[in-house]
């Protein structure tokens, strides 16, 4: 009997770009689907993180949330998206007993969910294009669909805050139709984050909290919150949250993790 010969299968065609807006660098990797459909997709989903920026800037005067703030705009009167996006913050404030907040100094100020949502709607519009696989990198907070090519997933490596240069570990997006990675951390920026309960950066034991689950505007949230928790507290309150795993790493050198997370390491 003769053996069986496996077709070797084409890698998917890639189409890679760097967009900066939002004050950072968006990447996009997009594998397969329809040449000319993808590159119109890709420039919709640009176009929407222009478009974000826009809207959404506290540092632009002229922006709709800027705008709301000094009350010359309801809700109401603001683009649909506005609304979405607080909707979405203050069910992360409810999840996260306020340990995620939409407020800085007592103003409205929705910029800790905004990017990781905008960067998973654009990976989303350009998969509706028909891709086989797309990443969006988001300043370093990532939302992977679809797979690279046959029999490779998406691997995302997390910087170890501790070495630069080095790896704390590589989420594999192994099994996963979509999977986001996102981290929150004094490595890039310095101690940015703030304690919802007193206004002042967050005192902590952590130098990073990287969170992995399908959405990243949630991934970006439960990052941000559980690093202002601490190591002891937040440990506990992301092992509670559905289908999330999480690397915390404390300014001592250790690494603390939920009971899921070596099922996505590899």
């Amino acid at each position: 009997m003769a053996d069986t010969v496996a077709e070797s299968v084409p890698a998917p065609a890639v189409l890679r770009h760097a967009e900066e807006v939002m004050g950072t660098v968006f990447s996009f990797d997009v594998r397969g689907g329809e040449p000319e459909a993808v590159r119109t997709a890709l420039e919709q989903a640009i176009a929407s993180l222009h478009r974000v920026n826009e809207v959404f800037s506290t540092y632009r005067e002229d922006s709709q949330v800027s705008r709301l703030v000094r009350g010359e705009l309801t809700v109401e009167e603001c683009d649909p998206e506005v609304a979405e996006v607080l909707e979405l913050g203050a069910e992360a404030e409810r999840v996260s007993d306020g340990w995620f907040s939409m407020r800085y100094q007592g103003r409205l100020d929705p910029t800790g969910i905004v990017k990781g949502w905008a960067a998973e709607r654009a990976a989303r519009l350009v998969a509706a294009a028909g891709v086989s696989g797309v990443s969006v990198n988001g300043g370093g907070d990532v939302q992977l669909l679809g797979v690279p090519g046959p029999e490779r997933p998406w691997r995302v490596g997390v910087s170890d805050p501790l070495r630069p240069g080095g790896l704390a570990a590589v989420v594999s997006a192994a099994g996963a139709d979509e999977l986001a990675v996102a981290t929150s951390g004094t490595a890039e920026r310095g101690a940015h984050i703030v304690d919802p309960r007193t206004g002042r950066s967050a005192v902590t034991d952590l130098v990073a909290v990287t969170v992995v689950t399908p959405q990243l505007t949630w991934a970006d949230c439960w990052a941000t919150a559980a690093f202002a928790m601490g190591s002891r507290e937040a440990l506990g309150w992301l092992e509670s949250l559905p289908d999330v795993e999480a690397l915390l790493i404390t300014a001592a050198d250790e690494g603390r993790c939920t009971g899921g997370l070596a099922g996505r390491l590899g």
